[in-house]
């Protein structure tokens, strides 16, 4: 009796340790199926992304924790690291910052490595101004059109002439005017009118 009922103590251990493994295994497909969720709702990042003013930046310095850290820039375009204190930002890429803060950590810090990353993209906004619910500034999501940018807004008042929408825009100095068509553009008729916007853009309800 006593040698039938180790057998069985140790069956019966084994059984649930089985059973144990089992459900580890089936837990961690949760997490790494959500990770993979969480990585596809990221939005692919611009290597050609320009900085500008109000941005913010996580600036990471490889075994450098005084020196990393997330920084605004400023209104006149530049940041402030410690070290190098102002370093011009706007109007470069991610990777050419890098490239820059890398040269002049080379004289304080032996093979400096120095990674830029955008966490905050706030100079990327247009404005929305006239006969809608929510007029102000919104951000500027990648290929956002005219028509996406409304919907932002909470939808026209009753007073809106949406006919006669347009988007202003400044290029090189100069103010352009852009016609949209809310009822053509709507309709399918004239799909060109729905531009993709440009950081700046004004869109005006009259």
């Amino acid at each position: 009796m006593n040698i039938r009922l180790k057998a069985f103590t140790v069956l019966l251990v084994v059984f649930c340790t089985s059973i144990a493994v089992r459900g580890q295994s089936a837990g961690s497909v949760a997490p790494d199926a959500g990770s993979a969720a969480a990585n596809l709702a990221v939005p692919a990042y611009d290597a050609s992304y320009k900085i500008g003013p109000l941005d913010v930046l996580n600036v990471d310095v490889w075994k450098e924790p005084n020196i990393s850290r997330t920084v605004p820039v400023r209104p006149d375009g530049k940041i402030s690291l410690p070290l190098l204190n102002d370093v011009q930002a706007g109007g470069l890429t991610p990777t050419e910052l890098s490239s820059e803060i890398t040269q002049g950590l080379a004289k304080f810090i032996t093979g400096p490595q120095v990674t830029v990353i955008v966490t905050e993209m706030n100079s990327r906004r247009v404005y929305i101004m006239g006969q809608v619910m929510r007029a102000g500034a919104y951000p500027l999501l990648p290929q956002m059109t005219v028509l996406q940018a409304l919907s932002s807004a909470g939808g026209f008042s009753q007073f809106a002439n949406v006919k006669k929408i347009y988007v202003l825009r400044r290029e090189q100095g100069h103010q352009t005017k852009l016609l949209f068509n809310y009822k053509q553009v709507v309709d399918g008729n004239h799909p060109e009118q729905d531009v993709i916007l440009q950081g700046g853009d004004t869109i005006v309800v009259p």
